[in-house]
């Protein structure tokens, strides 16, 4: 049977579970939000855990704070950044407006761990307290806006950057490799002229590519981090020098440029770094989304469809039809991106919910772009790996088709004229003949003025 302490707030007495580290207030958020079992991810438990350990050196370093207290929330603060303490934060995604209960998870965790550094029991304020000491000269109206631009900004350098660029450079040497292949292009699904296989995958790379430039503008947004300006930018109870030495701790614990915002108070008021990257996030989904369509719809058959490319068998497909493999990896794809363009919408609908000095709605704005860049970072990863490398081309069955397309009738045009190859695309169509079959049947053209105008290297 689970034993439990009892833990003070200012609404007074909650039973917490005995080896909790969190205390009253985090209990609360647990029974009053039992939402959805979700919780803000591990990436933005360690910058609120950097936040912490950059105000306890400022606070240290302008003698605001005792030193041996300063230094038990620091080495704290580490402990939980190195992920030890992950399952003590417990506080549902869908939570208290802007983050007070997240904030005070972080708060209290840090509180206990360091009382037991400094020798003390886990939860005795007296000791270390998680407001007087710990969220000395902060704000959850400040913190948890800096822990979604602090953990934004660390997850794009950790993962999604090498993810992406992955994918770049496997859809680029593709277009290398199959350069030589010629095949029949097609506008509204239907057929159109000729043109490199090739050139289509470098189409691809490029459009991921400019994806991948829409984050790299917004990125330097979320290096704007308004520590210091506490619950409405003035930073009310905060020495004149916190915010500097603050952030400085933050850009010296990270390794990335993190500075103060243009403007504080409009720092405070608005997610716009968030919102920013989410919507470049949503622009490399829908580039994704086309690409893995097209995959799915030129390996499509194999007998019945289009054939042209053969993606790479990672799993039987059917549970009742034997020997079907289907395009798994790309399907999968699919699905990451229709999230990710979701989590988008959420994202500009909790945006609107800035209201004078704040937005209640940031812990749900920074669950679902930090969702975003970490499935969408998996996905390419696992696209690049298991289908992108093992892309191979058909080339027969790409001859056959181009040969059969009727496209190649507008290579007629500086010929026979518009109107007449027309004529010779609706005949070839109806009789089942090819273009090339027709216009020597009919002695249009001359079979060496055919292999001249429908040569399929040169209408590429």
């Amino acid at each position: 049977m689970e034993k439990f302490r009892i833990a003070r707030d200012t609404l007074g007495e909650v039973k917490v579970p005995e080896k909790a580290y969190y205390g009253a207030q985090t209990q609360r958020a647990v029974e009053n939000f039992p939402i959805s079992g979700m919780r803000l991810p591990r990436s933005f438990i360690r910058a609120q855990a950097i936040i912490k350990r950059s105000a306890a050196i400022a606070n240290r370093d302008t003698n605001q704070l005792e030193e041996k207290k300063a230094n038990a929330i620091i080495k704290a603060s580490e402990e939980v950044m190195s992920g030890r303490f992950d399952n003590e934060f417990v506080v549902d995604a869908y939570q208290a407006g802007a983050g007070t209960s997240q904030n005070m998870n972080a708060n209290e965790v840090i509180a206990s761990r360091a009382c037991e550094i400094l020798d003390g029991k886990r939860g005795d304020w007296s000791i270390i307290h998680p407001n007087d000491h710990v969220n000395m000269a902060q704000s959850t109206n400040d913190t948890i806006h800096v822990a979604i631009n602090i953990a934004i900004a660390e997850e794009l350098q950790r993962i999604f950057y090498p993810a992406i660029e992955k994918t770049i450079k496997a859809l680029e040497k593709k277009a290398e490799d199959f350069h030589p292949f010629i095949k029949s292009g097609r506008t509204h699904l239907q057929d159109a002229v000729p043109m490199r296989l090739g050139q289509a995958f470098a189409g691809y790379a490029q459009s991921l590519r400019n994806g991948y430039d829409s984050v790299k503008q917004a990125e330097p947004l979320v290096y704007e981090i308004g520590l210091g300006g506490n619950a409405v930018g003035t930073g009310i109870n905060a020495h004149v020098e916190y915010s500097d030495r603050a952030i400085i701790a933050v850009e010296e614990t990270t390794g990335l440029p993190f500075e103060k915002p243009k403007n504080r108070f409009s720092f405070m008021q608005n997610t716009g770094a968030a919102i920013r990257i989410s919507h470049a996030l949503k622009e490399v989904a829908i580039h994704l989304i086309k690409i893995s369509s097209d995959l799915r719809l030129l390996s499509s058959g194999p007998r019945t469809g289009i054939a042209e490319l053969t993606l790479p068998a990672v799993q039987p497909g059917s549970s009742i039809m034997p020997g079907k493999v289907n395009p798994v990896i790309p399907e999968n794809l699919y699905m990451i991106c229709s999230q990710v363009i979701g989590n988008d919408s959420c994202v500009s609908t909790a945006g609107i919910g800035s209201q004078l000095e704040i937005n209640p709605m940031m812990p749900i704005i920074g669950y679902n772009v930090l969702q975003s860049v970490t499935i969408l970072s998996n996905g390419m990863d696992t696209f690049t790996e298991r289908c992108v490398r093992g892309i191979q081309a058909n080339e027969e069955r790409m001859n056959e088709l181009m040969e059969k397309s009727l496209a190649l009738a507008t290579a007629l045009n500086p010929k026979i004229g518009y109107e007449r190859a027309a004529e010779i695309a609706k005949e070839s169509y109806n009789s089942g003949k090819t273009v090339r079959e027709l216009v020597l049947e009919k002695g249009i053209v001359t079979k060496e003025e055919a292999d001249e105008l429908l040569d399929p290297e040169k209408l590429v």
